[in-house]
């Protein structure tokens, strides 16, 4: 596995949606943010009939040897001056062998205290978000184990039927997936998964969330859990200058817009979110070569020797 080609797969993940073309504030599409991977406060989904658990089973073959290593990752909002900043954050449960999960399931609680503004007249600041990880495992067959990791968040409100989605949003787990990786052995495909296994594979129960192989392809010691639908061994195209965040982006076309923004446009940009004023000096830093690379790039094609012996 190699491990930057995952992170750069779970980033995208972990951002897709953050930050909208214009990538300004004032956006409206920019004011209702964050539609994938949100984990209520149970107390707000139960009310307002949201999610507030996130469960990922999937397959995988190995005998009494094998280990799991399971990383959470999301997103933590913090209200800044009428804007929603996401700080990253990371929970890992490492080497947890088969044997003990089979003999007893995995519970970690966690708890990201809330950090309040030094003077009354600032934003509020981060609030508290506490829930817990479980992760089970069964045996299905000797070498075959079904894994579940269920993710909640337990954090308390008082008065979840009157809190607005903004108020909830900043206790919620956002941009919410899961990183499984198998040691000694390996993750059977859900998208693709062999005859003997398909009715079992189908039988997997993931709510708000989609499994799928990571890493180069043919490899299958890494699966993530993504709140957007992916195939197999997802790629991010060599030839982006990197993250645009926007739903279904196509390089190209974005760049070109951002570099004809008007002045005004790009100060907006420029002094709003850190990221879009990143992205912008990106975009304007991009060399011809670079721009002509995003074009377009053929992948795929193979040689069709019954058409060329024509």
């Amino acid at each position: 596995m190699d491990p930057n080609l995952v992170e750069r797969i779970a980033n995208a993940v972990l951002y897709e949606g953050y930050l909208l073309y214009p990538y300004r504030r004032s956006a409206i599409k920019n004011r209702h943010r964050f539609n994938f991977g949100v984990v209520y406060p149970q107390d707000y989904g139960m009310a307002h009939n949201e999610p507030f658990c996130m469960q990922t089973e999937c397959l995988a073959a190995g005998d009494g040897r094998m280990a799991l290593d399971v990383r959470v990752r999301f997103l933590h909002l913090t209200a800044r001056e009428g804007w929603q900043v996401g700080v990253e954050r990371e929970l890992n449960a490492p080497a947890l062998g088969i044997d003990d999960l089979l003999a007893s399931p995995r519970q970690m609680s966690f708890v990201f205290p809330s950090e309040r503004a030094k003077r009354a007249s600032e934003t509020p600041g981060q609030e508290t978000i506490n829930g817990d990880i479980e992760i089970t495992a069964h045996r299905l067959t000797e070498r075959i184990f079904k894994i579940t990791a269920r993710i909640l968040n337990l954090t308390p409100l008082a008065d979840a039927p009157h809190m607005s989605r903004d108020e909830a949003l900043t206790r919620s787990l956002v941009s919410t997936h899961t990183i499984l990786n198998a040691r000694g052995g390996e993750f059977i495909s859900l998208l693709d998964p062999p005859e003997s296994l398909r009715e079992t594979a189908w039988s997997c129960r993931n709510v708000c969330t989609y499994p799928v192989l990571v890493g180069a392809e043919g490899e299958r010691d890494t699966m993530l859990s993504s709140p957007i639908i992916l195939y197999d061994h997802p790629q991010i195209a060599p030839e982006s200058a990197g993250d645009l965040f926007d739903g279904t982006e196509i390089d190209e076309m974005l760049t070109l817009r951002i570099l004809t923004l008007t002045d005004e446009e790009k100060q907006k940009m420029r002094h709003g979110d850190e990221r879009a004023r990143r992205i912008l000096e990106r975009t304007e830093a991009l060399t011809a070569e670079q721009l002509m690379k995003l074009h377009g790039a053929a992948r795929g094609l193979r040689r069709d020797g019954a058409a060329n012996d024509e």
